[in-house]
């Protein structure tokens, strides 16, 4: 914990994901709905729909329907690190349905906390970063646009 209250961390990939083959975390997807009740109504409307589809763009991922009476929907995902998050689905529309899954698909597992800058010092400097503009004079920067974006000339404003 920081002293801000909110754990953090410098940035970091799942397993170099990304570096060589993209490697979705997800591994598998439980949609737990009831077959008469309301509350499922926009879960059942997406199995008949969707599912198939979001199964064949996602073929890493492992996708069971599971009918359970009177019960709550929700989505289940299990992740490769060993993370399980549930989402319930409780008068959700189809549409809510499918960008849940899809948000679950793009995640890692991971908590999501706040990233520290990627950089790090024991003496740090009051000034800031540098950057290739620090000395520079600040008109470089200056543009005019209703004149249709020409640079203005030193000393007007």
């Amino acid at each position: 914990m920081t002293a801000r209250g909110t754990a953090s961390r410098f940035l970091q990939s799942v397993l170099q994901n990304g570096v060589g083959r993209y490697v979705c975390q997800l591994k598998r997807l439980s949609i737990v709905f009831s077959k008469d009740a309301p509350s499922s109504r926009g879960v059942r409307e997406f199995i008949e729909e969707g599912v198939v589809d979001f199964a064949k763009r996602n073929p890493g991922i492992v996708v069971y329907v599971t009918p359970n009476r009177g019960s709550v929907p929700k989505l289940v995902g299990e992740y490769l690190n060993g993370t399980v998050k549930e989402e319930a689905l409780k008068s959700k529309t189809h549409e809510q349905v499918a960008q849940l899954m899809e948000k679950m698909a793009g995640q890692s597992g991971l908590d999501i906390i706040r990233i520290r800058k990627p950089f790090h010092t024991d003496s740090p400097s009051i000034q800031g970063q540098w950057t290739p503009f620090v000395n520079k004079p600040s008109a470089l920067n200056v543009r005019d646009f209703s004149k249709g974006g020409e640079r203005l000339p030193e000393g007007s404003s």
